[in-house]
């Protein structure tokens, strides 16, 4: 009785459970739709373009020129800039010491548009053709301008009116002062900064 019974049970059991056997596999068929390889076909499928991510190109900037020229000067030299100048000036010196060591310095704008770079590049100039090498002290002062103008064309800088006109005065200026100091020949370099500044005549650069 009791047998039978049981087994009267169980085939009650089966009888009443069979959703439950079989929801198993259901279960792993969401598992594997949810797999990651599933989700790359889902992204591809979509067409709106704004849920790409944006993709920003590199591009250099005339900053980043600016900036690349000041490093590469700076470490190619050795200099150290003691003070970036707000105006348009500069100065360039080197301290010798005792031991052999040379501190070389130099005071000028931080390169930002064509004027500063001109600036700053005539500073650097005096130590990349060295001090007391060229004499008068007009004549270094040409050699500094003319490093400048040419490093800028080399480095893709744009020399503007401005720059040619201020790189001209100045050398005026250095001319007139060493005149009023007794210089009695003036070296061929120098001949075209005797006179004024003519707009679109640049003066003679020579490498």
């Amino acid at each position: 009785m009791m047998g039978r019974m049981f087994e009267t049970l169980w085939d009650l059991l089966r009888l009443t459970q069979p959703e439950k056997q079989h929801a198993k596999p259901a279960s792993r068929t969401r598992s594997d739709a949810s797999r990651p390889v599933s989700r790359p076909a889902q992204t591809h499928n979509r067409t709106n373009p704004e849920s790409k991510p944006a993709t920003v190109p590199r591009r250099d900037t005339m900053q980043s020129k600016y900036d690349a020229m000041v490093e590469a000067k700076l470490s190619h030299y050795g200099v150290r800039v003691r003070k970036w100048r707000t105006s348009m000036s500069g100065i360039a010196w080197q301290i010798e010491y005792r031991d052999g060591r040379i501190s070389r310095l130099i005071e000028a704008p931080r390169p930002r548009g064509p004027m500063s770079a001109a600036v700053f590049l005539h500073e650097i100039g005096h130590h990349a053709i060295g001090f007391n090498v060229y004499k008068p002290r007009c004549l270094e002062e040409y050699h500094a301008w003319a490093y400048a103008i040419r490093e800028m064309e080399a480095h893709g800088l744009n020399v503007t009116e401005s720059v040619r006109r201020r790189m001209h005065n100045s050398l005026k200026y250095a001319v007139d002062k060493a005149r009023r100091r007794g210089l009695k020949a003036l070296p061929a370099e120098l001949e075209p900064y005797q006179q004024r500044y003519t707009p679109g005549s640049s003066g003679v650069i020579t490498p």
